[in-house]
């Protein structure tokens, strides 16, 4: 169990970071005042989604909130402008999505980046490094589930809304929980896989049940899921791949109804637009703080 949202009451501070390919890049980081002294605390990685921000996604997500009241730090990078000058329309390399970021155009060392931040982050705060975590909406789901791949050595367990694996490979050297939320109304990233209706890239997307599959491969998971509903909300399905040989968790959650907007949490009028309207039966934020807490790296 997790401890309900609070009203934040700590300090946010933005930074800059020089990635190994040499540019700087850009991050926003809430650390509340409840965090305690001399004692490890949990960082999340907190990835706004495709024509987002850090900034959008901190007052979007609610994090801060279950930051403050949960003791863990969350930061917010900022991804890469799909034309110059506009900071606040940015975008993700998750491989295959999103626009100039990805491999076929710009190809952003994303995963480089976020792999420095995580480091310098943990030089500069008491960082359990067991309980490292990333989360994202969208594009940045689609580049959680690719940093779940790549430095699995650094992340111990991702949630995510509205993702997808957009890597030919998923190679591993440690294993990651993984937790993925998806509408079944989605028409950005459909339930499953295609085209959708208010793609905002063309793209044609996997089944992203596909990326849940591979990661409980991956992680040694018995090969026949189980399904469930939450008895208080019929409108929310689990599908689990248990028995882990690594003791981690792959978990599926589709909630009937609901769009592409991230769930729980008001959104702006403008990613009204480019989204819908966000479902409010089912929160998000804190079932992805909910599962993530729950594990850590042994």
């Amino acid at each position: 169990m997790i401890t309900p949202a609070v009203t934040p009451r700590g300090r946010t501070s933005n930074g800059t970071i020089a990635t190994p390919g040499g540019s700087l890049r850009t991050y926003t980081l809430y650390a509340p005042r409840s965090l305690p002294k001399g004692r490890p605390v949990p960082l999340l990685v907190a990835l706004h989604g495709g024509l987002g921000s850090g900034l959008q996604f901190e007052q979007n997500s609610g994090f801060d909130a279950l930051a403050e009241a949960n003791r863990f730090i969350v930061v917010y990078p900022n991804g890469t402008p799909i034309r110059s000058g506009q900071s606040n329309r940015l975008v993700w390399n998750g491989g295959g999505c999103c626009s100039v970021a990805e491999q076929s155009q710009e190809n952003v060392n994303d995963v480089g980046f976020i792999s420095a931040l995580i480091t310098k982050l943990e030089g500069q705060y008491d960082i359990d490094k067991a309980r490292v975590y990333a989360t994202g909406h969208s594009n940045g789901a689609i580049l959680a589930e690719r940093l779940a791949c790549e430095i699995s050595d650094q992340i111990v367990a991702i949630g995510v809304q509205a993702g997808d694996l957009m890597i030919n490979s998923c190679p591993a050297s440690h294993p990651v929980s993984v937790l993925e939320i998806h509408g079944t109304a989605d028409q950005n990233i459909p339930v499953n896989g295609g085209m959708g209706s208010r793609s905002l890239t063309q793209t044609d997307f996997p089944p992203p049940v596909d990326a849940l599959k591979t990661f409980a491969e991956r992680d040694g998971c018995h090969s026949t899921s189980t399904t469930s509903t939450d008895p208080s909300n019929p409108a929310v399905h689990f599908e689990n791949w248990q028995s882990c040989k690594s003791g981690t968790t792959v978990e599926w959650v589709k909630v009937t109804g609901a769009n592409h907007a991230w769930m729980g949490h008001p959104g702006s009028r403008g990613s009204e637009l480019l989204v819908g309207k966000p479902y409010m039966g089912f929160d998000s934020s804190a079932a992805i703080w909910s599962f993530l807490s729950a594990h850590h790296r042994r």
